[in-house]
């Protein structure tokens, strides 16, 4: 049976004001960290590529994720054109980048969500929800009085604001970030992001306050905290170091997915050191480190 979601316990007002701080955030944009000041509702699109309205590229269940968001009947998952991060090896950038997809407002986009729990999907899956924020909240007012039971995961680049992480309290579920990089030199030459390293961490701290360790009953996470990070060729994400903070930062029952699938994409060529995959070895040395430190959560044992 699916967990019934937290949103669900905020009062109608409460997640009504919710949506008009959200709101506010949107023009001049300051929705996730850089704060680009966009003035979205006059056509403005400033970083992340998007106007005032949301921009869906593909919606549906999803059985790619982990075992415990795809249960047996897939994730729900909602992928949003654009992305506040500019990663060179992208692999999703004909969406990111490219922005592919189409506007939807909010009555859409809750109808999306009801369809997706009419499929039988254990949770809606916001695949880079954090631009669009306060349109996600919108249509999560609607959804709610449709009948919208099922727990949100906010599936991010890690790049959020924290004040935005706020207004979330008690609406999301289960977050499930990015921590990308260790140092911000890679993420600045790799992202775009000079400042990903405490920001991230700074919003993954916020994240584990609001949620705790990831749950799991029957199978499915129904709460928590769900933390991927991506190796990559020549140690360039600092993976150590990643692994060091959430050890010793945020819990060793930390669920770390470590994540072995790098392939040359996007722009990946123009970087000699990103135009390989990955390797074997990288990948068992960054394992082996995450055993070392206690973690033991969303990987394989030793």
């Amino acid at each position: 049976m699916d967990e019934q979601a937290s949103y669900l316990a905020l009062v109608q007002d409460e997640l009504s004001r919710r949506a008009e701080v959200l709101a506010g955030w949107v023009s001049p944009c300051r929705l996730c960290r850089r704060a680009c000041g966009a003035h979205r509702d006059r056509g403005e699109t400033g970083f992340c590529g998007i106007g005032a309205t949301v921009r869906v590229a593909s919606y549906g269940p999803h059985f790619g994720e982990e075992p415990e968001l795809v249960g047996r009947y897939g994730s729900g998952t909602i992928f949003f054109s654009g992305c506040n991060l500019a990663c060179v090896y992208c692999q999703n950038s004909e969406i990111s980048w490219g922005r592919q997809g189409w506007e939807i407002g909010a009555d859409a986009l809750a109808g999306v969500m009801l369809a997706l729990q009419d499929s039988g999907c254990h949770n809606i899956n916001l695949v880079t929800p954090t631009h669009v924020a306060s349109g996600i909240v919108d249509a999560l007012l609607i959804a709610r009085d449709g009948g919208l039971r099922l727990p949100l995961v906010w599936n991010c680049g890690g790049y959020e604001s924290v004040d935005v992480l706020r207004q979330l309290d008690g609406i999301v579920d289960i977050y499930m970030p990015d921590l990308k990089y260790g140092t911000n030199d890679a993420a600045c030459r790799l992202s775009d992001a000079p400042d990903y390293v405490a920001v991230s961490r700074e919003a993954v701290r916020e994240m584990h306050r609001q949620v705790g360790d990831l749950v799991v009953a029957d199978g499915v996470a129904v709460r928590g905290l769900l933390l991927r990070h991506l190796v990559l060729p020549e140690r360039l994400a600092a993976s150590r170091e990643v692994l060091r903070f959430v050890a010793e930062e945020i819990s060793r029952d930390s669920y770390v997915n470590i994540m072995a699938q790098y392939r040359p994409m996007h722009r990946a060529e123009e970087f000699p050191e990103l135009a390989r995959r990955v390797h074997a070895e990288e990948v068992a040395e960054v394992l082996a480190d995450a055993h070392r430190r206690g973690l033991h959560r969303g990987f394989p044992e030793a």
